[in-house]
């Protein structure tokens, strides 16, 4: 896939109505409200937004939220978004009441430079989901330029994130940018050694991920549940712990690959295991593969922390995605904790994969030491696996 898109910068915007395609889809109070629980998203949005007002543009901000299926549902309306946003920029935002509708193009067409219009839910519309050619045509004949700039969203081909570049010329915002530029960058020219560090509860998620990386990096780190599963395909017993039974043979070919290749896998030598999955739980530390039945192994133990830690010491970048174990529980986060805390200590490029990953470096308070958090988990793993994005495809090169 090429990273080298065009951007904001490399189109005049001035006096053009400016279609731009933002991830609002923002944490709800659950009691309906209307109260933002995280506004993250839409502070993430706020510099392209700026630069293009700055630029004299019109900007017609679009997102999904939820998942309606196709239904008009109030609780999932971007009316608090249009609210918060407003308070952010400092300049009131003109909600539509649709997406396409009669509303929404009145308001379009009426929208000044410098002004902002928030359209309503794409997902309230069928044809989004399914990238409908007539949808996405009504929302491009709004305005004379696409900017995307949802990374969480690029992965999925809909009408709002891929269709309506068919239509427009479509560039990237700086969100889009920055993503393309670090794990883009990371992926084609890391500086090296590119150490990658892999964890999460499922070999079967990550699989694509570690064979891609297997082409590319120096060093992979496997933590999490999808450790037990090597453990097994080596031999080793795991007890209750997490076990992918079908993807054993996965594991071993995997482990081979990396040798042939000349790439270090790095698996775990000791596991904190507990004997029930509760927080509460009785723990102890055993060699990996020497997990008791009636036991099940929730984090990496001491030794592998250290191993872990020295890998990433020296590294020249550093990928992470996934905990090193049951990160929700105090008693089971602490290889997540060290490991962040590594990637604080190092002098590495850190790009942190988004998802659970990216949630435990900012509540340990080390997110401002990463040079790079991901505002897109399942984006930025389809990506590590080298898939083409279809958000990123439809973009003009430069």
């Amino acid at each position: 896939m090429n990273y080298n898109k065009k951007t904001v910068k490399d189109v005049d915007v001035k006096g053009k109505k400016v279609l731009l395609r933002c991830d609002f889809n923002v944490p709800m109070a659950k009691d309906g409200s209307g109260v933002i629980t995280d506004d993250k998203r839409i502070r993430a949005a706020l510099p392209t937004i700026q630069y293009l007002l700055d630029q004299g543009a019109a900007v017609i901000a679009c997102s999904h939220m939820g998942k309606p299926k196709g239904e008009v549902k109030p609780e999932l309306s971007l009316k608090p978004v249009a609210v918060r946003l407003g308070e952010l920029l400092g300049r009131e935002i003109v909600m539509a009441a649709d997406v396409v509708g009669p509303d929404a193009q009145a308001k379009a067409a009426a929208l000044q430079p410098g002004q902002v219009l928030l359209l309503e839910n794409t997902r309230f519309e069928k044809g989004e989901t399914k990238n409908d050619p007539e949808l996405a045509k009504a929302m491009a004949a709004m305005a004379e330029v696409y900017v995307s700039d949802a990374f969480g969203a690029v992965h999925r081909a809909h009408a709002s994130t891929a269709g309506v570049a068919d239509y427009l010329p479509a560039v990237s915002g700086f969100l889009i940018q920055k993503e393309l530029d670090f794990i883009g960058g990371a992926l084609a020219n890391p500086k090296r050694p590119l150490v990658a560090i892999l964890g999460g509860s499922k070999v079967s998620s990550k699989i694509g991920v570690i064979n891609n990386l297997l082409e590319i990096a120096n060093t992979i780190i496997i933590g999490g549940g999808m450790a037990y599963t090597f453990s097994a395909a080596q031999g080793g017993t795991v007890g209750d712990s997490l076990l992918e039974e079908d993807w054993k043979d996965y594991s071993l070919e995997m482990l081979q690959k990396a040798k042939d290749k000349g790439v270090k896998l790095l698996l775990p030598v000791d596991t904190v295991i507990a004997d029930a999955f509760a927080p509460d739980a009785k723990s102890q530390v055993v060699k990996a593969g020497e997990i008791p039945d009636g036991w099940q192994g929730l984090d990496i133990g001491p030794e592998t922390v250290k191993l872990y830690c020295d890998a990433v010491a020296d590294a020249g970048t550093v990928i992470w995605n996934g905990p090193m174990g049951v990160f929700e529980f105090p008693a089971f986060a602490k290889g997540t904790e060290a490991v962040a805390e590594a990637l604080s200590r190092t002098s590495a490029i850190t790009i942190i994969g988004g998802g659970d990953s990216a949630a435990a470096v900012q509540q340990l308070g080390y997110a401002d030491k990463m040079t790079h958090i991901s505002t897109g988990g399942g984006a930025s793993l389809e990506f590590m696996e080298g898939k083409e994005l279809p958000g990123v495809a439809c973009l003009l090169d430069k």
